[in-house]
């Protein structure tokens, strides 16, 4: 017979702790680009509708941001404008952390949704 797993839970998480999980998704790109939402997207995703819009986000805005600075390294005149997307980068991560903390369903400008539900 074996004993239900208990780290692994299929329950919603309270309004609150997913609120603080959204924030961190944005606020944990900053300093671990692309890691940090992938995990919480594999941890996330389902437990509640806040929190899933905001890592499935937070993750597409990662590739998004990820594919723009290739092309930009790739292309001759994109090696003037490679600072660009590190700054829209990282102002666009603080305004989605602001817009979570007051509850908004924060989607990020410009970005390819590849992630999906």
């Amino acid at each position: 017979m074996s004993s239900p797993n208990p780290y692994a839970s299929n329950e919603p998480m309270s309004p609150q702790t997913e609120k603080a999980w959204a924030i961190a998704s944005h606020l944990l790109a900053i300093p671990f680009e692309f890691f940090a939402p992938l995990i919480g997207y594999l941890l996330f995703n389902g437990k509640g509708p806040f929190i899933s819009h905001h890592v499935r986000e937070s993750l597409n805005f990662g590739i998004t941001m990820l594919l723009a600075v290739v092309v930009l390294a790739i292309s001759i005149i994109g090696w003037l404008l490679l600072w660009v997307p590190p700054v829209i980068w990282l102002v666009l991560r603080i305004v989605a952390a602001y817009k979570t903390s007051q509850g908004e369903y924060y989607k990020y400008p410009l970005t390819i949704r590849i992630v999906k539900n």
